[in-house]
């Protein structure tokens, strides 16, 4: 694992979004595996800056999101869907028809998750896939106890996760209790990985995740495991690991 140690959420930010269009420029056709939540607002943001001031060009990307929220329909201001256009699709030149995120309405959801692990194979696996880490160390949607094998799947999410995404609802009750999320198995299928980590209430994930032994526990140590995987923290995220040097 490639450790890359930022000033702060800024720096951390401009890291990952070099890496993306890096990825992009080399292979224009490139499979994006996209994150949702606050860990990766920065970096869309310069996404965008990116394609405005440096003429990056997404026209032949495809993404393909971890996870979304049962229950939510597609124009749901709460649903991923929504959250992806609101922050980067509507501002770059992708193709909507390129983009891929689980329907969380689907009338069939277990039909839902093999389709969307199906669809992992044959338009991907990712070229790159960027995760944030969640205070409970999970990645995507997979709870602290997700077998690493797993694929795409249906996920009753952790109160201590509901009440994190709380902050984007108007109350903890209307923060949905399912998601479907790409399983472990299903991200470790992507060629790079890139993890971010930004501030003190995730030095504790990224503690375990460097200095404890790999468990299902602690879902991203199953990052462990992959060949090519860059973690970039900002000091307040990595001020809890030992020795605190870059390796």
């Amino acid at each position: 694992m490639n450790i890359i140690i930022t000033k702060d959420n800024q720096e951390l930010s401009e890291k990952a979004c070099e890496l993306i269009e890096q990825q992009v420029s080399e292979k224009p056709d490139s499979v994006l595996g996209l994150a949702t939540g606050s860990s990766p607002l920065g970096t869309y943001k310069e996404l965008i800056k990116g394609y405005n001031n440096r003429g990056v060009n997404y026209e032949d990307v495809k993404t393909l999101n971890l996870d979304e929220y049962i229950g939510l329909d597609k124009n749901d201001s709460q649903s991923y869907h929504f959250f992806m256009r609101q922050h980067l699709f509507d501002h770059i030149n992708i193709n909507s028809d390129h983009t891929f995120i689980p329907n969380g309405k689907a009338a069939d959801l277990e039909k839902e998750c093999q389709d969307y692990e199906q669809l992992i194979e044959d338009i991907g696996p990712p070229d790159l896939q960027l995760l944030g880490v969640g205070q409970n160390g999970h990645i995507g949607f997979n709870e602290p106890g997700t077998p690493f094998d797993s694929e795409t799947h249906i996920i009753h999410l952790e109160e201590s996760t509901r009440q994190a995404n709380a902050r984007f609802f108007d109350s903890l009750e209307d923060v949905p209790k399912q998601a479907v999320t790409m399983g472990i198995q299903s991200i470790l299928k992507s060629r790079k990985i890139v993890v971010i980590a930004s501030g003190e209430r995730k030095a504790d994930a990224i503690r375990r995740l460097l200095e404890d032994q790999p468990s299902e526990d602690m879902p991203a140590s199953a990052l462990i495991h992959h060949k090519h995987v860059t973690l970039i923290v900002d000091e307040e995220a990595y001020k809890k690991v030992g020795h605190g040097e870059e390796t």
